[in-house]
């Protein structure tokens, strides 16, 4: 074994000792320098690892002196046998400065900021204006009133109660997605280090418990106003006449609609869509993953009912990469209540996103086309994650049959039994 020194360095030796790492023992080190550069270190050994820290310099104006540094090698070794990880004054010093700092911001940072500081960081990548502004809208009414200026850190229940209660019964819809953006933004303050403990604002096992479902609260508000709820799909033995009324009309909002119900697509995904996304020779429009809801690349065969449509509208305007398919008349893209206030003229009851559910209820009920082709005609996510593993294809050719069986169907709506309308098709699939 090595032989233990103990007080093994004298004044006279510090000044004089070359290059080199010379004990004192106890873990006290003088570690001199090539240079002449000399200072303290003291070594322990904490979990296994061995960890030097520095104690000052040996020499100079501020020298520490060897009395000194045997007292600071005592009081880190009595913090190494209590379990203390040993650092440095300029670390602790470091530490305790930035402690302060977090200590600080934590008590300065209210919920407004925390939730100003969220949507700066995330707002590039939603996908819409109206997206934005709601955000920002609905704090401003509904939160912000209540507990805006509050530290972050001090948010509790009660105060995520205060907010919600008035209007989770008037407005359940609204006041739900005002709780999810609550707990969004003291998600983000907890990763921050702005707050500790479980989330306020969380639904499943906490509000639950004392908040009535959304779908509930809007049914009881509904009774409570006389408000009759109507379907907002249009039942899909509807749909064909609907269109035949539909293609008597003109105007742009018309023609959006009447693509939107050919190619079950949402109204955004029309509305914004571009002549760059389209090839009419292809019959193929392209929708890019940014405008889609899944983040995913969708592509939708257009039946030849649609691409008269867009060969219509080619001929009267701008069809550069950019241009919108259906502009406004004041240029840039239509509206998106452009659609709804023209089904609105025509029908009361029904949205324009119900025509996708008609377009799958009678996909459902009179073909024969496989579900797994309905639901990628629809870009509808697959939440079975063993499903998605094997569904690595777009079945683009069986989709195209689909939509020309769709188009067919909305032009005509000839009466057929089921046998009729199932067999045919389950033969063009086959």
């Amino acid at each position: 074994m090595p032989r233990k020194v103990y007080n093994a360095l004298t004044p006279l030796a510090v000044r004089s000792k070359g290059p080199g790492r010379h004990a004192d023992g106890g873990g006290l080190y003088l570690l001199v320098k090539a240079s002449g550069a000399r200072s303290w270190v003291y070594r322990a050994t904490v979990e296994g690892k061995v960890c030097d820290v520095g104690l000052g310099p040996a020499a100079g104006a501020e020298a520490v002196s060897l009395a000194e540094a045997r007292e600071k090698a005592q009081d880190m070794a009595r913090e190494v046998r209590s379990g203390v990880t040993p650092m440095s004054e300029r670390r602790k010093k470091a530490l305790m400065s930035k402690a302060a700092e977090q200590a600080q911001r934590i008590a300065t940072t209210t919920f407004r900021a925390a939730a100003e500081q969220y949507i700066a960081l995330n707002e590039s990548g939603w996908k819409n204006d109206k997206h934005r502004a709601q955000w920002r809208s609905t704090l401003e009414t509904y939160v912000y009133p209540q507990f805006g200026d509050l530290p972050v850190c001090d948010v509790d229940t009660e105060h995520v109660m205060a907010a919600l209660k008035p209007i989770w019964s008037e407005k359940p819809e609204t006041a739900s997605r005002v709780r999810g953006r609550i707990e969004t933004v003291l998600d983000a303050a907890k990763v921050e280090g702005l707050r500790e403990g479980e989330n306020p604002a969380r639904w499943r096992g906490h509000l639950d418990k004392v908040l009535p479902k959304v779908s509930k609260a809007k049914k009881r508000r509904n009774a409570r106003l006389g408000v009759t709820e109507h379907h907002e799909a249009m039942p899909y033995d509807q749909v064909p006449a609907f269109m035949e009324d539909l293609t008597k009309r003109t105007g742009m909002g018309v023609r959006a609609l009447e693509f939107t119900i050919l190619t079950a697509a949402r109204t955004g995904e029309t509305i914004g869509a571009t002549w760059g996304e389209v090839d009419i020779e292809a019959a193929v429009w392209t929708i890019p993953a940014v405008r889609m809801k899944a983040e995913k690349e969708h592509t939708v065969p257009l039946s030849p009912m649609a691409v008269e449509i867009l060969k219509d509208l080619r001929d009267i305007g701008d069809t550069g990469p950019d241009a919108p398919l259906f502009p406004a008349t004041k240029g840039g893209h239509l509206s998106n209540m452009a659609m709804l206030m023209q089904l609105r003229r025509m029908v009361d009851g029904f949205t324009v996103h119900g025509f996708r559910s008609s377009f799958r209820d009678w996909a459902a009920e009179c073909t024969g086309f496989p579900h797994e082709v309905c639901e990628m005609a629809l870009a509808h996510t697959i939440r079975n994650d063993s499903e998605a593993a094997y569904r690595r294809g777009q079945m683009f050719e069986k989709r195209r049959k689909l939509m020309d069986a769709w188009a067919t169907y909305c032009a005509t709506g000839a009466s057929r039994s089921e046998e009729d309308n199932v067999t045919p098709l389950r033969a063009q699939i086959s």
